[in-house]
């Protein structure tokens, strides 16, 4: 089930936007065929010796959630991922379940069963339960996670927020797998940090959300958007994104931030790293900003 909850007629788009955009993914080069060829110098010993082989983030995500590899491929090579999950509750993708995956005792359990590596910083890697609360919400989820011993600490859902500001956006569509109770959540938190939404889309899903496939994803934005939408915000870690997120940047002349994109974002910004992107705008229109 679909519901459309969007203010005005929705933009045509046409099926040949959209089939262009699959074509691109279908026929998209691997991008490790891209990567410029190892350096022949010879690196120093000791420049070697002061720099560790490796830093860490850890995850807390639902115990739903699938989709480890996707946050994996934003890691560069010398960042681990520490992934744990929360425990299970035997409750539909409601605000019931969001309420659930926000308990405080749990995000802090699942943090400082992650510190034994030591992490740089701990994401909470879950839309709905860091927004479900509202902005308070969010901040006590947040806290939970550093005062369980992370030396720094990031939500999604403050994630969101803080990409938004980087891209100085304040009028976005938003397009979610939730039912609209959830979504409803969502817009109501996005309202409480000044982001307008112009429309929104939920695919109505009670489960499985992992299973959506980027064609779905692809017509939900197309849906979503409007002309007075400065971006488009795509919710839920359970939700597919890395691959489509240029190509749908590049047929809407308009930055998309995803869930686990703007996680990952967040977590290296905090460890001053850059995420590993192909064309994403948040990605380098935030890196050209570090630089200058």
């Amino acid at each position: 089930m679909r519901t459309d909850r969007t203010a005005g007629e929705p933009v045509s788009g046409g099926d040949q936007e959209e089939r262009v955009l699959l074509e691109h993914l279908e026929t998209a080069p691997d991008p490790a065929e891209d990567a410029p060829a190892a350096s022949a110098e010879v690196v120093e010993i000791s420049a070697l010796a002061e720099t560790p082989w490796q830093s860490g983030v850890g995850i807390v995500a639902p115990y739903d959630f699938a989709l480890d590899r996707e946050l994996w491929r934003w890691a560069p090579d010398d960042v681990s991922l520490y992934v744990t999950r929360l425990p299970f509750v035997p409750v539909p993708v409601t605000v019931d379940q969001a309420s659930a995956l926000s308990n405080g005792d749990d995000v802090a359990r699942a943090t400082r069963d992650l510190l034994a590596p030591e992490p740089l910083v701990v994401g909470y890697a879950c839309a709905s339960g860091s927004f479900v609360h509202g902005a308070e919400g969010q901040l006590r989820l947040r806290q939970s996670i550093l005062d369980a011993g992370a030396p720094a600490a990031v939500t999604t859902s403050g994630a969101t927020i803080q990409a938004l500001e980087a891209l100085d956006v304040r009028r976005i569509a938003v397009v979610t797998p939730y039912v609209d109770s959830v979504t409803d959540r969502l817009l109501e938190y996005l309202a409480e940090h000044g982001v307008e939404s112009a429309s929104s889309v939920g695919l109505g899903l009670l489960g499985h959300i992992w299973k959506t496939t980027y064609s779905e994803v692809v017509q939900a934005v197309r849906e979503a958007d409007r002309p007075d939408a400065e971006a488009v915000f795509i919710s839920c870690t359970n939700v597919l994104t890395y691959d489509i997120i240029a190509p749908l940047e590049r047929m809407l002349g308009k930055p998309v931030i995803a869930a686990n994109q703007v996680t990952m974002w967040a977590a290296m910004q905090s460890m001053g790293r850059r995420p590993v992107a192909h064309g994403q705008h948040l990605i380098d229109a935030t890196a050209r900003t570090t630089a200058a």
